[in-house]
């Protein structure tokens, strides 16, 4: 995985629109957004287990196995949407990018590879694309029966109450933060103080 802003340079989707300035695992967390290295499969089962993900298929996103609806179905994924349900995958193979808003309303950019898996969490502004090879087989894991809604971005969507949910978990999340620091800050300037 890597993680980095994205530049909102022209161009295609799938190049790797990286701007330099680099994203933590953390950061993400921040962001409700969890990763996990998992190069075996019993480490997805257990992860399952622990967070009540009772089902899974798999999907392969490429023009052999999708054919002429390749770029269609590429575009619809990477029209900025949010989903009711968390949103989870575990990349079997090949590599694909997930976007998503940070804080800020800015892009942050994330690289996914075989053996990472990733959760988006409910609420959350994302996209998704494969890379320039045009191919990514993923895991799908869900809590209850499989289920793909996109939502797309709209202004009444800020009303939704997975949206409005998502949104106050930031914010809490983000003011916690800078409350600690700014008490860092102080501690330190007290400590050159003294």
């Amino acid at each position: 995985m890597k993680a980095y802003f994205y530049d909102n340079e022209p161009g295609d989707q799938r190049q790797d629109h990286d701007s330099g300035c680099q994203v933590s695992a953390g950061y993400l967390s921040n962001l409700g957004v969890l990763y996990y290295h998992c190069p075996s499969l019993s480490q997805v089962d257990a992860l399952a287990t622990e967070r009540n993900y009772k089902n899974r298929d798999e999907i392969t996103v490429s023009p052999e196995k999708m054919g002429d609806a390749y770029e269609e179905k590429v575009n619809m994924f990477f029209n900025e949407h949010l989903h009711e349900d968390e949103e989870i995958r575990y990349v079997l193979d090949g590599e694909g990018f997930f976007d998503v808003r940070s804080e800020n309303d800015n892009w942050v950019r994330i690289k996914v590879g075989k053996d990472d898996l990733i959760i988006i969490p409910a609420g959350i502004y994302h996209r998704f694309t494969t890379d320039c090879n045009n191919y990514i087989k993923a895991m799908r894991l869900f809590k209850e029966e499989p289920k793909w809604t996109p939502l797309n971005r709209a202004q009444e969507l800020d009303e939704n109450p997975h949206r409005k949910r998502y949104v106050k978990s930031v914010v809490r999340l983000t003011h916690k933060l800078e409350s600690e620091t700014t008490l860092q800050e102080m501690a330190g300037t007290l400590s050159h103080e003294m």
